[in-house]
């Protein structure tokens, strides 16, 4: 038994020395596996734990008791919380959230359709913040300790400062309500044509970039001043290379890691971080979903839209860490 276990020890020593970036990968899936299934745990029993009760907030106050045990009875609120929870999980597992108790509808179709909005605002939003950050990243690197950095700093800890539903606020109260240039509320329909669904979902795209540029922005510009303190920096500079061309050349492809994680980790927010802003702006999204039914209690939807929102904030910080691993051959051989 012991030649085996020290058998066995060296072959996944050697599995992981061979194929180093294989077993990373498969690490990584496993623990976004398991950490989705702790979260949906503490979805289920978290909505459980809700004060209220959705028979009583469906029939009113003057309902009577049988009533209220009647439909408790058809919702199979009777049935321990554990057999409740494995078959939601796994009718989950196969893409089925079962009929909201509110309206009837299915949930996986209404999700389908708010889901598909809240991506389009939250890929309208990075595919503006995400360069401009990078970008702002790379100016304020060149312009270190003068005025156009130091700019952008203060633009940047403003940013940072001001909560979502404040901007979304303030861009309401000037650009729809004083100069009358932008749509409020954003009422985004099927059947809309492209370009007026880009003019409704103008304010909140504006305020969901504004949020998350000044953050992207910082950790871009600390990556590429950490890299540029490096000895081959210094070389390059020595070389008679431009600052602005050992920026874009040398420095930012080796600080790709950092600013991957962090461009990662916005995006997560952009998806999942919406609730404020689509309230705010009445957006039809998963946000303004999931708070429209915990309003009533609905839970099989705020059940789904809370695991939706988790898988695809793990998602995203599986796919940057795989990123970072794959851009710095140093992570792959950790000691």
């Amino acid at each position: 038994m012991d030649t085996a276990m020290d058998d066995g020890k060296p072959s996944r020593r050697r599995l992981k020395q061979r194929y180093p970036l294989t077993v990373l990968i498969l690490q990584r899936l496993g623990l976004s596996a398991g950490l989705l299934l702790a979260v949906s745990i503490l979805i289920f029993g978290g909505v459980e734990a809700l004060p209220g009760d959705f028979a009583q907030t469906y029939l009113g106050q003057s309902a009577t008791p049988q009533a209220i045990e009647n439909i408790r009875s058809q919702l199979g609120l009777e049935r321990p919380i554990t057999t409740r929870y494995f078959e939601w999980l796994g009718n989950a597992v196969q893409g089925d959230f079962g009929k909201s108790w509110a309206s009837g509808n299915s949930v996986s179709e209404q999700i389908g359709k708010r889901l598909g909005n809240s991506l389009f605002l939250a890929f309208c939003a990075a595919i503006i913040s995400v360069p401009l950050a990078v970008g702002l990243g790379m100016l304020a690197v060149h312009f270190r300790n003068r005025i156009p950095d130091r700019i952008i700093n203060i633009v940047s800890l403003a940013a940072i400062s001001l909560p979502e539903f404040f901007i979304g606020y303030l861009l309401i109260l000037f650009f729809a309500v004083k100069f009358g240039v932008a749509s409020f509320p954003a009422t985004v329909y099927d059947g809309m044509a492209f370009s007026d669904r880009l003019a409704a979902i103008a304010l909140p795209t504006a305020t969901l970039v504004f949020v998350v540029l000044a953050h992207m922005m910082r950790m871009t510009r600390a990556a590429i001043i950490s890299v540029m303190s490096s000895a081959y920096m210094e070389t390059a500079e020595l070389k008679g290379l431009g600052a602005f061309k050992i920026i874009i050349k040398h420095a930012a492809p080796n600080a790709i890691a950092p600013i991957v994680n962090v461009v990662a980790l916005n995006l997560a927010y952009l998806v999942v971080g919406v609730v404020v802003v689509e309230v705010v702006f009445v957006y039809p999204g998963m946000g303004q979903y999931m708070v429209d039914a915990v309003t009533v209690r609905d839970m099989p939807v705020v059940q789904a839209c809370g695991l939706i929102f988790a898988a695809v904030y793990i998602l995203l910080n599986m796919v940057a860490d795989l990123i970072a691993i794959i851009a710095n051959p140093k992570l792959r051989h950790p000691r």
